[in-house]
């Protein structure tokens, strides 16, 4: 599977989040929808990825924006990284590899050369229509969600989505 384009629809999916309830994306239409994909708990860059994405929440919440951080830890594991490290975002759990695999980003890697698969580290900004509307390449953590808070304010603003909650925010 390939990475999904810019104007095509998202990938639909359903997981359990750290809160024990389901997240389906399908349910947010009308809002921005921001997904960082992310290969696992609790590691140094995975770890800072989360907290940034966290201190931005406020900014998030303000555009009318849904944030979901995807690995393919068990809820268990979220729940235990989100609680220490107090993360405020939505953590969804995806050892299937439904929505990673639906997304393409379960790809080759490479680490001091050995070749592996593994999640590589992508954010997809879906429309409050359902369509991907940016495709975030994380090559480098640090500042990697202001940038994507950057394109989630320019979104709102072209479509005029007014802020506010959506219909089923957790379910």
């Amino acid at each position: 599977m390939t990475l999904p384009t810019p104007g095509t629809p998202a990938p639909d999916f359903e997981l359990v989040t750290d809160s024990y309830e389901k997240f389906r994306l399908s349910y947010h239409l009308g809002h921005p929808v921001v997904l960082y994909f992310y290969p696992q708990d609790d590691t140094e860059g995975c770890t800072l990825e989360n907290i940034e994405f966290t201190d931005q929440m406020p900014e998030f919440k303000k555009l009318g924006a849904v944030v979901v951080g995807i690995s393919p830890d068990t809820v268990e594991k979220h729940c235990s990284f989100r609680d220490k490290y107090n993360l405020g975002v939505i953590l969804a759990a995806d050892p299937e590899r439904k929505a990673i695999e639906a997304y393409g980003i379960w790809q080759l890697k490479k680490l001091w050369g050995v070749e592996y698969m593994g999640v590589k580290r992508i954010t997809v900004l879906v429309d409050p229509d359902g369509k991907v509307a940016e495709v975030f390449h994380a090559t480098r953590i640090k500042g990697h969600a202001e940038k994507v808070l950057a394109a989630t304010r320019a979104l709102v603003a072209k479509t005029g989505v007014p802020p506010t909650k959506s219909k089923r925010a957790k379910a």
